[in-house]
């Protein structure tokens, strides 16, 4: 989350930099323009989403915390699938079994603030309101740039945030009318392995655990709570990180399971401050939260299997083609084999092994945290084949593919207009 504070002040602003904002600027306005075609057509967000809305404000105006039963009433919210989409609202006891207070008040928080001219069923309306998710879709996609720049150089960058930028799933999670409120649980989790792995390798330096790394510390922390207050099976990242950043530190354990330990304490306290400290109805969301919500007989039905390698097809078409490419590449050339890989490669089968076991509302959370590790996989075999022998035939492939994906994109936005 320190990311966008580093490129602007300690990085020279310069070509690349401006390179990825035009890149960001052009996913804005595709988003805005879906925006404004869903308002054209009448598709407004569905009634879960107001829903949200409704308590949110409750919880900002009047104290009533949301998700809880003090505004989320069973008979409002059955935990039946709504008609728009699978990601309902699934309720127990009046607690909302799947997100945290934080969803509802990021949801309410533009309908707070709204001037009275600007009409909620107008396309100014619905970008307003669609805000917080605008800023969560750019901030996820500036954070996988400079991750990706950092870990593979400019090429890298360019190559996932080009990905990132035109994927049909990205675009319909931040402005779609059915799926707002995702992209903060991905920003999250994308922080939570990131800056993991980043506080982790600064523990080859004889310094102080603890104090030298607060900041982190407290990045981390954030991040756990965007992740886990959206969604919180995602909490199952967390426990997949601190392997991570023992195989990155192993010289010092102890210091990792310190930070990771001062990280989780951060995560829950921002947590809990989304119940305003009540900590009785805060005790009484977490015992009935879903952190684990698999489905064992899943895996024997390959049905779902293809579910989710269909979504992430639609998600983003140019990974059937990117990482087919990207696999053979690694298991078949030595040099690709490395941590910077690896590592987004296994935590995005994991995740894929988590949306593949929960078939249910958790599972489309799981599918955009998976898109964003394979654009930093893809990304990072892509920019390793560029300086290969090979390097202006896979130039040449990645810009055509990347320039398919764009056109294929802003066509099928034109049709919707």
């Amino acid at each position: 989350m320190g990311l966008i504070h580093r490129i602007l002040h300690t990085e020279k602003v310069g070509r690349p930099q401006w390179i990825a904002g035009a890149l960001l600027l052009v996913y804005m306005l595709e988003c805005m323009w879906l925006i404004r075609a869903q308002t054209l057509h009448g598709f407004l967000p569905e009634s879960d989403h107001a829903l949200c809305i409704y308590d949110g404000l409750a919880q900002w105006k009047t104290g009533l915390i949301a998700a809880t039963p003090e505004t989320l009433r069973t008979e409002a919210a059955t935990g039946l699938g709504s008609a728009g989409r699978a990601g309902h609202l699934r309720v127990r006891d009046g607690y909302d079994v799947d997100r945290s207070p934080y969803y509802y008040l990021t949801a309410a928080a533009p309908v707070l603030a709204q001037p009275p001219e600007l009409a909620a069923d107008s396309a100014g309306g619905q970008v307003w309101i669609a805000a917080p998710y605008l800023f969560f879709g750019v901030m996820m996609g500036a954070s996988l740039w400079y991750v990706s720049r950092r870990l593979y150089g400019n090429i890298g960058g360019y190559i996932a945030l080009s990905l990132y930028c035109f994927s049909p799933g990205i675009i319909l999670a931040t402005a779609g009318t059915q799926n707002l409120g995702e992209m903060s649980g991905t920003w999250g989790t994308f922080g939570i392995v990131f800056t993991g792995i980043a506080v982790a390798h600064t523990l080859y330096a004889p310094r102080e655990v603890v104090l030298w790394n607060a900041r982190r510390i407290l990045l981390l922390g954030l991040s756990v709570a965007l992740a886990v207050g959206t969604q919180f099976s995602l909490v199952a990242v967390l426990v997949a990180i601190l392997p991570i950043m023992l195989w990155v530190a192993p010289v010092r354990p102890r210091a990792v399971l310190a930070i990771w330990g001062a990280a989780v304490a951060v995560g829950v306290v921002l947590l809990a401050a989304s119940y305003l400290f009540r900590f009785g109805l805060f005790w009484q969301a977490m015992l009935r939260a879903r952190w684990v919500d698999i489905q064992p007989r899943a895996f024997g039905m390959t049905v779902s299997y293809g579910e989710t390698l269909k979504a992430l097809a639609g998600h983003c078409p140019a990974l059937i083609v990117a990482l087919p490419a990207a696999l053979g590449a690694y298991f078949g050339w030595r040099r690709a084999r490395y941590f910077g890989n690896t590592a987004p490669l296994l935590m995005a089968i994991l995740l894929f092994v988590l949306a593949v076991a929960s078939p249910d509302f958790s599972g489309q959370g799981f599918r955009l945290a998976i898109l964003t590790f394979l654009f930093v996989f893809v990304a990072g075999v892509m920019a390793d084949l560029v300086e290969s022998a090979y390097g202006s035939f896979v130039t040449a492939g990645i810009a055509s593919l990347v320039g398919a994906a764009g056109l294929w994109n802003l066509v099928e936005l034109w049709r919707v207009r």
